[in-house]
């Protein structure tokens, strides 16, 4: 009964994929989203000219909002010694009229002077038919954030940051060294593995937006850590 089950969902999903890869709509908007992104890299404004609705409002990775002047302005060819791509990976498209909303993951790949950079964008958009073409009115791209690799400390090293820290009389952080791993969490919950991005900097899988930066006193010794998150620092001190 569960391999009929599982072959039956199989079959339902490939058929829903196959349905929303035949909508002309969702093939067109996508055929433009990628003529969009193969402009990025050579600076070709008129691609995104002929694309953009004179209202268009475009979000940029870094949260900066700009008209469709000031997008058309910026977009530059890459500089010499650097050369890349943008690659559609995921797509979906809901259409309801003349109005059409997009999501769409991109994989871009980035040549800088002989080395390989990858970054993944999620981006969002409004797309809207008028006098026969669909135009768009707004973007915002996100920058999908990913853990950095980790790297392995002596295990002196390791064992400084393992005691209690104080971020105020009700909470408490406690870090632990078993040996061979470190790991962390609130006073009375369970602990997640702790990992070591550079000496004094740890962070935890999956949590790419936080990091834990540990101070030393003038003796080398840890007194405590900040939790930083988007520039922003929670203070934590060690009691113990």
């Amino acid at each position: 009964m569960m391999r009929w089950c599982g072959w039956l969902s199989a079959l339902i999903i490939g058929l829903s994929s196959s349905c929303a890869a035949a909508d002309p709509t969702v093939d067109l908007l996508r055929k433009k989203d990628q003529a969009l992104l193969d402009a990025i890299a050579p600076g070709d404004r008129k691609v995104w000219e002929a694309a953009l609705a004179s209202d268009a409002v475009y979000v940029d990775e870094n949260g900066v909002t700009l008209d469709r002047a000031e997008f058309l302005k910026q977009l530059d060819p890459l500089p010499a010694g650097a050369s890349g791509n943008l690659r559609i990976d995921t797509y979906s498209a809901h259409v309801s009229g003349d109005l059409a909303t997009v999501i769409h993951t991109d994989n871009e790949e980035e040549n800088y002077h002989g080395q390989m950079l990858k970054a993944r964008y999620l981006m969002t958009e409004t797309w809207r038919l008028e006098n026969g073409g669909w135009k768009l009115h707004m973007v915002h791209a996100y920058a999908v954030l990913k853990d950095p690799p980790a790297v392995g400390l002596p295990a002196k090293g390791m064992q400084e940051y393992a005691g209690t820290y104080s971020g105020g009389k009700d909470l408490q952080y406690v870090i632990q060294w078993d040996g061979k791993q470190l790991a962390g969490g609130r006073a009375g919950r369970s602990l997640t593995p702790l990992l070591v991005e550079v000496r004094d900097v740890l962070f935890v899988a999956g949590q790419p937006r936080t990091r834990k930066i540990f101070q030393r006193d003038a003796t080398g010794v840890v007194t405590g850590f900040v939790d930083r998150r988007e520039g922003e620092d929670l203070k934590w001190e060690r009691s113990r």
